[in-house]
């Protein structure tokens, strides 16, 4: 994209407000993999860069077999289940309005 035309849309309207009572988003099975890692991987490579910690990670999560990776889907599939349900309980009492209606 064009930098003009990234001026542009950010001039138009921007990003949308985000409502601070919205419940958050389900997390992944490799985010949960990743946030248990994170420490590990950062105590194993002393002075290791941010971007490199991503990248080790994503290494390690690819090697995993199905079995391997189980606990993390599994949480993350409970992790779904809660955000639907606070998704639900959410809309259900009409906090999502005021945001809708900047777009």
């Amino acid at each position: 994209m064009p930098k003009e035309a990234k001026v542009r849309k950010a001039k138009a309207g921007g990003r949308r407000k985000k409502d601070p009572n919205a419940p958050k988003r389900s997390l992944s099975a490799y985010m949960f993999f990743a946030n248990e890692q994170r420490e590990t991987v950062r105590s194993e490579n002393p002075g290791i860069a941010f971007g490199q910690v991503g990248k080790v990670l994503g290494e390690r999560w690819k090697a995993l077999n199905s079995k391997e990776k189980i606990p993390y889907e599994t949480r993350a599939a409970q992790d779904k289940k809660r955000y639907e349900e606070e998704k639900a309980a959410y809309l259900a009492s009409g906090g999502a309005n005021e945001f809708e209606e900047e777009d």
